[in-house]
């Protein structure tokens, strides 16, 4: 007979023993939460991610409640315009809807509420990439320096109607540079910036593109976001943003780059964000709606995975249903 000394299942014999030498938890503290405020009068579900949807700005606040009382202290706001143009002008207007609903949730909740609004321009522009649209060269593309000009601009209307934090995710070059430079001479020198620093052109991004009413009207978008069988790039793209400024580093999506968040996580030491988008969410909805999987137990280990693999901030549609179940 073998004498085992060693039996690692002496650790896992009881769920309270089990919960003592846990490794890895994740905590409300964790969660950022992505919403979309519109200009609609009304509030619509979104069919491809239920549970999931767009508020005018009297529901935002209302959800927002529900949210922070759930335990949740930081949301991320995407915006649905009244109309969208060449130049995505709505993105940075200063009565955009986003810069009004910051304004909105400013005044009624104190600043144990973290608001971080997404700046990129595909939801307010008329064609649907993310910036201006260069015409003049042999393929239609988007124009990298123009689109810093508008990026920034954007940041600063943000900040000045009171944001907690900027989170550009359009993947321009010297973009983070950009914004840090006209945040410090607005005179928002101490407001960070959470960058998307390695976001991948990726197809789990469907249900998102219909939430946002953002999918381009022409081509895609992998002349700016990154080849997803590239994860050097990944490390150089993150090296760069931290270098211009970034205060914190994100990767998205989530589950298909858990290698790559890992590997962030071993090189830099800075604050590290991932983000759990909306086909991973939807997946999981669906599924769980045919009876496959138990919808708890899946999200319960799809956010472990984050948190294992280096995540200080995870951004999931899962956050309140998640943080309720904690309570």
């Amino acid at each position: 007979m073998v004498n085992l000394v060693q039996r690692p299942r002496r650790l896992r014999t009881t769920d309270s023993i089990r919960r003592l030498v846990r490794e890895t938890h994740v905590t409300v503290d964790d969660l950022l939460y992505p919403m979309f405020v519109t200009t609609d009068d009304a509030v619509t579900e979104i069919a491809s991610m239920p549970g999931i949807y767009r508020y005018p700005v009297d529901a935002l606040l209302h959800a927002v409640e529900k949210a922070v009382n759930a335990g949740i202290h930081a949301i991320m706001l995407f915006g649905l315009p009244a109309s969208k143009d060449e130049l995505g002008s709505e993105g940075y207007a200063l009565d955009g809807i986003v810069p009004t609903a910051i304004e909105a949730l400013r005044r009624n909740f104190d600043r144990s509420l973290t608001i971080v609004p997404d700046v990129c321009l595909c939801e307010y522009t008329s064609h649907g990439h993310c910036g201006i649209i260069n015409h003049s060269g042999a393929e239609t593309d988007v124009d990298n320096d123009a689109t810093l000009k508008l990026l920034a601009r954007a940041a600063i209307t943000y900040a000045q109607a009171g944001a907690d934090m900027i989170a550009p995710s359009d993947m321009m070059d010297g973009r983070v540079g950009a914004i840090r430079a006209a945040l410090d001479s607005s005179g928002f020198k101490s407001m960070p910036i959470m960058a998307y620093s390695a976001k991948y052109a990726s197809a789990y991004y469907g249900p998102f593109r219909e939430a946002a009413d953002s999918a381009p009207q022409f081509g895609d978008r992998r002349s700016y976001q990154m080849d997803p069988p590239n994860r050097r790039e990944a490390i150089r793209e993150i090296a760069l943003d931290i270098e211009e400024g970034a205060d914190i580093v994100m990767v998205k999506p989530g589950l298909a780059y858990l290698d790559i968040l890992r590997e962030a996580r071993d090189n830099f030491d800075v604050p590290m964000a991932v983000y759990n988008v909306s086909g991973e969410y939807s997946m999981v909805k669906a599924a769980a709606a045919n009876g496959w999987i138990d919808e708890d137990r899946v999200i319960n280990e799809t956010l472990t995975a984050f948190k294992r693999a280096g995540a200080d901030i995870i951004l999931t549609y899962h956050a309140v249903e998640y943080a309720l179940r904690l309570q």
